[in-house]
């Protein structure tokens, strides 16, 4: 099918940052199409950790990733007039036609688009596993966990969290409220965190295990038996656990901006002070861009949305004038 309304921003990738693209476009009264391969906008947020708290967004006091879409959702709904959203359509195919407007290919149909904003994060994604052999089609998903979706499973329980990095010490606080007991196991001395989190993990009870390796992850009848070794020792220690949580980060793969023909150096696509690409009407945000001084994070991804549609509006509308003002 063959859509031949011309849109003024197709926006690619429905996580936190494109969500709040399709909404900041919609408020500059650009017509918009919000395009993500996913059942449901979110992105790794939704998917991945509803339950995590976010705590770095400016006035959202501590909620959840669940929160902090539910949010989204509701500015998109607010401009469901000048919002067109289509999930589960993955772009496969991007051409830029003579006249300088763009045409974006998917599965279902062709889309025609006078700009498009990347909005698609770090692209497909997967964690990061345990680096020791074990069971992991008996024990992945019912005993090791890479992914919290319901924190209440884990009322009551003994629980180990394996990891140095925000998500590993976010996740080992909040255990601390509902858990028995929880274990924190990293190989090294020092975390890669918020100073203002490791601070509190060492007022807590959590109990805190460094620098430790895993060597042995085994399913028993009641639960995990693990054993570590200490780096640069021959220190062992055992423990018996309910569920063990990984928090090693992801993997990312983001193939298809090359495949688009687009600006890619070490898989993130390449942009100017206006978030522009080397490509005219092609725009990056959030974690798919890089730039010197780029920081990736859901905050610095919502500061960059302006700068991109505030350029993008006045190249297709020049008589419309920036805000001045929020």
């Amino acid at each position: 099918m063959t859509d031949e309304t011309l849109t003024d921003v197709t926006v690619i990738g429905g996580g936190p940052v494109g969500m709040f693209t399709a909404f900041y476009a919609a408020m500059r009264n650009l017509d918009v199409q919000l395009v993500d391969s996913l059942p449901e906008l979110g992105g790794q947020v939704a998917a991945l950790y509803p339950e995590k708290p976010i705590h770095d967004i400016a006035g959202f006091v501590s909620g959840t990733g669940a929160e902090l879409i539910a949010n989204l959702k509701r500015q998109i709904e607010s401009f469901g007039d000048r919002i067109d959203v289509h999930t589960n359509e993955e772009v496969t195919g991007l051409e830029r036609r003579d006249d300088g407007t763009f045409i974006l290919r998917t599965a279902n149909r062709e889309i025609h688009t006078r700009s498009v904003i990347v909005a698609i994060g770090s692209g497909a994604f997967s964690p990061r596993p345990l680096a020791i052999d074990y069971d992991r089609e008996q024990l992945d998903g019912r005993k090791v966990f890479y992914f919290v979706k319901r924190l209440a499973d884990f009322k009551g329980k003994t629980v180990a969290v394996a990891g140095g990095g925000d998500a590993a010490i976010d996740w080992a606080l909040e255990l601390e409220q509902i858990a028995e007991k929880v274990v924190l196991i990293h190989r090294r001395d020092n975390f890669r965190a918020l100073e203002s989190s490791v601070t509190r993990l060492k007022e807590s009870t959590v109990a805190i295990l460094t620098p430790y390796k895993f060597t042995t992850v085994a399913g028993t009848p009641d639960g995990l038996h693990i054993e570590l070794a200490k780096i640069k020792s021959d220190e062992t220690l055992d423990l018996d656990v309910d569920a063990l949580l990984v928090n090693y980060g992801f993997t990312s793969d983001n193939h298809v901006l090359r495949d688009w023909g687009l600006p890619v150096k070490r898989g993130d696509l390449q942009v100017n002070e206006y978030l522009e690409t080397d490509v005219p009407g092609i725009y990056g945000v959030g974690d798919a861009v890089n730039y010197p001084g780029k920081v990736k994070l859901i905050s610095a991804g919502f500061g960059e949305v302006p700068r991109a549609v505030n350029h993008l509006a006045e190249q297709l509308y020049p008589d419309r004038k920036q805000p001045l003002h929020s």
